[in-house]
């Protein structure tokens, strides 16, 4: 006895009537009576995309033809597909299917094999931020003050500003290399060399560059600021060690001018332009700073017993001077004898103590 299956399809539900695992019959809404063994498959179109193993089969029956639309991807190919004005999902190669009711289907088939390499769209910021899409795209934002280097195989194609870039993914390699051209300050702290004298001591140097060429510069190195710290590394060491300490110490910008000649050779190598060059400290170990400390004690001190004995030698001078030129003027020695009188007459008591008998006679004479 053949038996018989009362099926209710819903006004938003396709059923498809499977007879020996074959499509054989589409049952639209209402309800009806299936008779005989048969598998029967409901689907609810209020998901836009017709989901099953056999979805091959289906299609090849042309059982949904005109109520679906469908789409199929090669390897070179990928889909955008948008429900309702809205963005739904991206494809990648593959036999895909949308009900066409209740919903309204647009599909977008792009060819990834020649430019279409980077997804441009109008409506890239909502298919960057649609989960399904990112598994799909490689994403890369270019933030404000940098540029990118757009790399396609590992050869650079041209440079491009801020904003949101998006590659396909499973065809050629795509990247874009984000690259700061503002001015950047590299530290170069702690390196511990050795004088031409033989003394050890500390540097820190500031380096400030800018990117000025970031197709040299993705194509040379992997990291500018890496490449940039080995050269100055390597140049510090160079001319540190063809220097004394005393030089090294009195003329900080020589050394610097000397590491920005040895440095420009591979900074214009990797697209990067110099700015300045800077020696910011120069540390010495803790016994040398106590004798360099001591050294420049004496130095002060014999500088000022200099000047002591030049403030000495002047007043001798100018004693020498004076006598001599009231020896030569009577006149004026007698003035500068009546001034003395004159301060000594101010004073209410005088007391004159001398012991040579000549010395008191002429003091009481000039009274």
């Amino acid at each position: 006895m053949l038996g018989i299956q009362n099926i209710l399809v819903r006004e938003f539900e396709t059923a498809i009537v499977l007879r020996r695992g074959v499509p054989h019959t589409r049952l639209d809404a209402g309800r009806h009576f299936v008779i005989g063994r048969a598998q029967v498959l409901v689907f609810d179109r209020r998901e836009p995309a017709v989901l099953d193993r056999r979805l091959h089969e289906i299609l090849r029956s042309g059982l949904i033809d005109a109520i679906a639309t469908t789409v199929d991807l090669n390897d070179n190919q990928r889909g955008l597909v948008w429900i309702d004005n809205r963005f739904f999902m991206a494809l990648a190669p593959g036999l895909y299917a949308f009900w066409n009711d209740p919903h309204t289907v647009h599909i977008e088939v792009l060819d990834i094999q020649n430019d279409a390499l980077q997804l441009r769209h109008k409506d890239l910021a909502a298919i960057t931020d649609n989960a399904a899409a990112q598994r799909l795209l490689d994403v890369c934002r270019i933030d404000a003050g940098m540029v990118g280097a757009k790399l396609i195989d590992g050869r650079f194609i041209e440079t491009v500003g801020p904003g949101t870039y998006a590659f396909w993914r499973g065809g050629r390699k795509a990247t874009i290399v984000e690259l700061d051209t503002r001015e950047t300050l590299l530290d170069i702290g702690g390196q511990e060399l050795m004088t031409a004298d033989r003394v050890t001591l500390r540097l820190n140097v500031n380096v400030v560059f800018r990117v000025v060429d970031p197709a040299r510069s993705v194509e040379t190195t992997a990291d500018v600021r890496q490449t940039l710290y080995r050269e100055v590394q390597l140049a510090l060491r160079t001319a540190v060690g063809q220097r004394e300490l005393d030089g090294l110490l009195n003329d900080r910008d020589s050394l610097a001018d000397d590491l920005t000649t040895s440095v420009q050779d591979a900074a214009d190598r990797v697209g990067v332009q110099l700015i300045s060059v800077g020696v910011r400290d120069v540390i010495l170990p803790g016994d040398m700073k106590e004798l360099m400390n001591r050294v420049v004690e004496a130095r002060k001190a014999a500088e000022a017993n200099l000047i002591t004995r030049r403030e000495e030698t002047a007043a001798i001078r100018s004693q020498a001077n004076t006598a001599k030129l009231l020896a030569d003027n009577p006149a004026l020695m007698r003035l500068r004898e009546l001034e003395t009188l004159e301060r000594v007459a101010q004073s209410g008591t005088l007391q004159v103590l001398v012991g040579e008998g000549g010395l008191t006679d002429k003091i009481t004479k000039l009274i």
